[in-house]
């Protein structure tokens, strides 16, 4: 190492003058390199929720899957595997609060950006929608169990998203320390009760009919249950050394979670999970004991709630970051002075997913409705596959490893969609199908729509995070913002 290049820089940074005009990142106002890589796995677990797919998972492999079903859900892990190595690709290189929104952006063109921010969103708000729904119902199930009065499903949703949007407001490290503890206590939990003795389930518990058959129902069921891993990437601004720190975490996560989801489809196809599968859905009626039920049913509702939370932190940066870009109401980008979150965003995010719990009915079985929910974060994971393979293309960075991932994903993301719509077709799932075809008109709609009304704000989409004249050695070289709004790095003194 050069020391006396290195002692000259420093001496010089020491009497440097002062810039007169710094420029600053579009995404300062959420707080710059502060979250630390606890805080980011904290985040892609609770989206993921864990927990409570694992008790889901084991509950459809219990009913005559086999080892075909426990297939369909390895195959699933994997195509999302092939899919974070595609995210990877842009975490490597760029740090933005819009996450695939923006990373496609810049693979793609406009329409293909503003139909995964649609697919994006709506995939969002659907799965949250859904978390605090069966929240709420297993909250209420919890107070009963306790001898509290029954209070109306509506109130329960209506506190637990006001709590939630108080805590998401309050801080993201707060919320995502919180999250892990509870979701690793969780895990351990049902890791337990998934290695007991077999056990037959109760002769009540069903299973309702899917949109498409059984196997390809398992394989869209993992695609949602490990939905949300990319979702440490909507913090790498906030994030200390985001390009690695963000990159290991979406890496990781759906890898690690998946080895869950396995083992517990293993469980539910061996009978192992009969005893958690009759204390959460059969409750002491089943058999089970009291304490038991209690504490699966804690374990549950913890893990819902924390779901609730980890959606409302990354959809409120997804509203925030398409709002800088004034592709949506511009009132979304307020963020809190002291704690630095988007607060109007999270404050829209929690509220409209309140209003979704008003007629959406908790369950414990799925149907169409987690059918379109599967197809719309699907749709934005095959995008952001064939975005990396345009973007490296266009960089000239390519390389013999990246191309065979983009052109494995790609055609394995799109094929589960193709297996599953012709499903659809069989079964007559026309919902479903008039469903996808809107989802693929959307960003075309929306782009037409922006360039009759707001055409400035098509130039402004992919915003992230940049170097600002605070980042760098005093004398040793400026910034300045060109025509196009992006900084430029310059030599001193230009």
């Amino acid at each position: 190492m050069n020391t006396s290049a290195l002692r000259a820089a420093l001496q010089h940074a020491a009497v440097a003058e002062a810039p007169q005009a710094p420029v600053y990142s579009p995404l300062r106002a959420l707080g710059r390199r502060t979250l630390t890589p606890f805080d980011l796995v904290g985040q892609s677990m609770s989206t993921m929720a864990p927990a409570t797919c694992m008790v889901y998972t084991a509950l459809w492999m219990s009913f005559g899957a086999g080892v075909a079903g426990l297939c369909a859900i390895v195959a699933a892990t994997a195509v999302m595997a092939l899919v974070a190595l595609c995210i990877r690709q842009f975490t490597v290189r760029l740090a933005a609060s819009g996450s695939l929104y923006s990373f496609v952006a810049h693979g793609l063109g406009k329409r293909a950006t503003l139909t995964a921010g649609a697919a994006l969103l709506v995939g969002y708000l659907a799965v949250s929608i859904s978390v605090l729904s069966n929240a709420g119902a297993d909250l209420s199930a919890v107070a009963r169990s306790f001898g509290l009065p029954a209070i109306p499903g509506v109130a329960v949703c209506a506190g637990i998203a006001v709590v939630v949007a108080l805590v998401a407001i309050r801080g993201v490290r707060f919320a995502t320390r919180l999250i892990l503890v509870v979701e690793v206590c969780t895990i351990v939990v049902i890791l337990a009760l998934l290695v007991r003795t077999p056990e037959p389930l109760a002769p009540d518990l069903t299973m309702s009919t899917a949109p498409f058959g059984l196997l390809a129902f398992l394989a869209m069921q993992t695609v949602l249950n490990l939905a949300g891993f990319e979702s440490a990437a909507f913090f790498g601004p906030e994030a200390r050394r985001p390009l690695r720190t963000v990159t290991r975490t979406v890496l990781v996560t759906p890898v690690l979670v998946g080895a869950l989801y396995i083992v517990a489809g293993w469980a539910g196809m061996t009978g192992h999970a009969g005893t958690l599968l009759n204390a959460y859905f059969g409750g002491t009626a089943s058999g089970a004991s009291p304490l038991l039920v209690l504490v699966v049913e804690i374990g549950v509702c913890s893990s819902w709630i924390a779901s609730t939370l980890g959606f409302a932190q990354a959809g409120s940066r997804l509203l925030y970051s398409m709002s800088l870009e004034r592709i949506i109401p511009v009132a979304l980008q307020r963020v809190h002075p002291r704690w630095r979150t988007p607060y109007a965003a999270v404050t829209a995010f929690a509220a409209i997913t309140f209003l979704g719990t008003l007629w959406h009915e908790p369950g414990h079985t799925p149907g169409s409705y987690d059918a379109v929910t599967e197809v719309t974060l699907l749709l934005g994971y095959v995008l952001v596959a064939c975005a990396a393979l345009r973007f490296l293309h266009r960089i000239g960075e390519h390389t013999a490893r990246t191309r065979i991932v983009g052109l494995a994903a790609v055609p394995a993301g799109g094929g589960l969609l193709a297996l599953a719509s012709v499903d659809a077709v069989r079964s007559g799932a026309w919902t479903y199908l008039t469903w996808c075809a809107a989802l693929a008109i959307s960003g075309i709609v929306w782009h037409a729509a922006l360039r009759r009304y707001r055409p400035h704000s098509l130039d402004s989409i992919g915003v992230f995070d940049s170097v600002e004249t605070a980042d760098l050695l005093p004398g040793a070289a400026s910034l300045r913002v060109d025509a196009g709004g992006r900084p430029v790095l310059t030599r001193p003194g230009r």
